[in-house]
């Protein structure tokens, strides 16, 4: 990596000033920093010192000494003056030995040795993107300019797409149903919406941002930072808002997509396409629960993610059906303006309170991100390992352990009983309300929240949580499972998502008829969660079995999905082959093989019902794998694995 004028001009001011830098340096995390200058110097000697110290990936599992730090900054600013004066380059990627040590140190734990490719794509230090799909030989202008890719949806999935896809030069058009870009961010407006993984790491890794003003984005920092990807990649051209795609039919004789598309007016037409690629994910329909007499509720009904602002929540009684990640959100936002909540919890969840969770990036860690070498990639790695693998084996059934109606191994059971303390001191001690809200599923067994307040909140004067399912609701209120009408002037649906019905209500039509005669009402799968046999041209972001139900970032996910895509689009177009088609054996193996995992982890325990899985039991929305591996799945394309017609079929 080559340092340019303007970089030695930028480090020549930033030592310019030694006691400023020191300052300045003293209010960053400690360990970025010494991997950066461990980096940047190759001295590996502080950070071997340091080691003893970190006992994990957050900031806050870090004690290093205040001596140390010192030496650390002293240490910094001398390796930053010297690059300063000689005007030499930054150095590369550490070699995979280097950033194995450097890895281990930095997270007080040995790091798989199959993670060194996926941290050194997602650090990017030579800011080239190693996802990047790049033509294998020359494509002439006349065989791109015939072509035509369709992405439906510009959420953080469809943006990446269209992002690669303009990045090639392929031609595609993106079909959005709102008048602007997020998706579920654009239309998740709730009060307390907010990200539940470290934004500096759900963020594309190919447009970091230094200027966050959380470490757990609110949902307008998420759509600002959505908007500026969106505008800076000049994408206009390409996207038709407020139109909704109604049906994709494949014509196999002239090898494409027949899409047919309904405008804001209800007037539609067809657009041809020789790709399709779903960009509208898992989250992307409300489930509105089927409630007896929910047509006589006279008051404001509506459901999260369609939030009625006009709605003045002042003073009202509020029923809030539902205890899941948005109902979670909403509640503690809302109970201190309400006159009285009530909370209808079906069942409880388990959630992990996190130091960081409402913490506000200090305009000196903001300096940090945006001028220290380096840096922003260390942080982000910090990141990517503190919420990506590391609770995996502890969600593993131990088919020898005592106790597995509870928890699933010791370490399951560690961290049931570090968060029935936490629940006890939030809620003061009382113990009939502790009892209402501790799951007796495992941990992780649903989706594991972030505590935002959420168990202080039910000890207000002002709140009552009902447990239980509700029984029916009156033109005035909702009456509990016990008879007991609790009076409402508005409902809150904080009742999820049709997760289990991706591409609904969308009518997909291949080979062998609808997408909904091969998954029926609710089991979709997919190879790789990106291709379903019988529809060639056909791939999907963010689609079956890619949720990371155990952490990880569903942006991280959502890249490896479309690297996978254009490795397949590079595929049909340098062969100038017609169509592709995954093959049923390939996609069968792989099914079993995500089948046989989620046999053995929690999702499946028979004393939960989530939203992970369909009626029959079987998961279908999350992952099994842990990050690296599932990076390494789609980090290349086989097209043996791929039914390939290398000319279109004229009879």
């Amino acid at each position: 990596m080559m340092t340019s004028h303007s970089d030695v001009a930028a480090l020549k001011d930033l030592v310019a000033e030694p006691h400023l830098l020191d300052a300045r340096l003293a209010q960053l995390d400690t360990v970025p920093l010494l991997l950066v200058y461990t980096h940047l110097s190759g001295d590996e000697s502080l950070l071997e010192r340091c080691r003893p110290y970190i006992k994990g990936a957050w900031s806050f599992e870090v004690d290093v000494p205040a001596d140390l730090q010192a030496e650390l900054r002293r240490k910094m600013i001398a390796v930053l003056t010297d690059y300063a004066e000689t005007g030499r380059a930054l150095p590369p990627a550490p070699e995979l030995e280097q950033l194995q040590r450097m890895c281990d140190a930095a997270v007080g734990q040995v790091v798989p040795a199959e993670y060194m490719p996926m941290v050194l794509e997602e650090l990017n230090f030579d800011g080239t993107d190693a996802k990047t799909v790049r033509w294998r030989k020359p494509i002439a202008n006349e065989t791109l300019a015939k072509y035509n890719v369709l992405v439906i949806g510009l959420g953080y999935s469809g943006l990446a797409m269209a992002i690669k896809l303009k990045e090639a030069g392929i031609p595609f058009t993106v079909v959005e149903k709102n008048d602007d870009v997020g998706g579920t961010w654009y239309e998740n407006t709730y009060p307390g919406v907010a990200v539940d993984t470290p934004n500096h790491f759900y963020s594309y890794s190919f447009r970091t941002e230094s200027n966050w003003d959380h470490y757990f984005a609110q949902g307008p920092e998420i759509i600002k930072y959505i908007r500026s990807v969106y505008h800076e990649a000049e994408l206009g051209e390409h996207v038709r808002f407020e139109e909704e795609v109604v049906s994709a039919i494949w014509d196999r004789h002239i090898a494409q997509w027949y899409v047919r598309i309904r405008r804001k007016d209800g007037s539609e037409y067809v657009h041809c396409a020789n790709v399709v690629v779903s960009g509208s994910g898992l989250l992307n329909r409300p489930s509105i629960p089927d409630i007896d007499g929910m047509q006589d509720f006279k008051g404001p009904m509506f459901h999260s993610a369609r939030w009625d602002h006009s709605v003045d929540l002042a003073g009202k009684r509020v029923v809030q059906i539902g205890t899941g990640a948005s109902g979670m959100q909403i509640a503690p936002s809302i109970a201190p303006k309400v006159g009285h909540l009530t909370v209808f919890q079906r069942s409880p969840h388990w959630a992990r309170k996190n130091p960081l969770l409402f913490a506000e990036v200090t305009d000196g860690v903001k300096w940090g991100l945006a001028n220290i070498p380096y840096y922003t990639k260390w942080y982000r790695f910090q990141l990517l390992y503190a919420t990506s693998d590391g609770v995996l084996p502890s969600l593993r059934k131990d088919p020898n352990w005592p106790e597995p109606e509870t928890s699933l191994n010791a370490a399951n059971k560690a961290i049931r009983e570090q968060l029935i303390e936490h629940m006890r001191s939030e809620l003061g001690g009382d113990e009939e309300l502790l009892a209402k809200v501790t799951p007796t599923f495992p941990p992780y067994g649903k989706r594991m929240l972030r505590d935002g307040n959420w168990f202080r909140t039910l000890t207000r004067d002002n709140v009552e949580l009902v447990t239980g399912p509700v029984a029916r609701i009156t033109a005035t209120g909702v009456v509990d499972k016990d008879g007991i009408k609790h009076p409402a002037d508005v409902i809150v649906l904080a009742t999820g998502f049709k997760a289990q019905a991706p591409l609904s209500p969308i009518e997909i039509i291949g080979t062998k008829g609808s997408i909904r005669d091969h998954w029926g009402e609710d089991n979709p799968r997919a190879y790789l969660g990106v291709t379903v046999p019988h529809f060639p041209n056909f791939f999907i972001l963010y689609g079956p079995n890619t949720n990371g139900g155990h952490g990880g970032s569903a942006v991280f996910n959502s890249e490896c999905q479309v690297r996978y895509t254009m490795l397949a689009i590079r595929e049909l177009i340098e062969r100038e082959a017609a169509s592709m088609d995954v093959r049923e054996e390939p996609f069968e193996a792989y099914n079993r093989l995500v089948d046989a995992e989620h046999a053995q982890l929690v999702w499946t325990h028979p004393g939960v019902k989530n939203w992970y899985r369909n009626k029959d039991g079987r998961v279908v929305t999350n992952s099994p794998w842990r990050l690296c591996h599932y990076r390494n799945l789609t980090a290349t394309f086989n097209p043996a694995d791929y039914d390939i017609e290398t000319a279109k079929v004229t009879a």
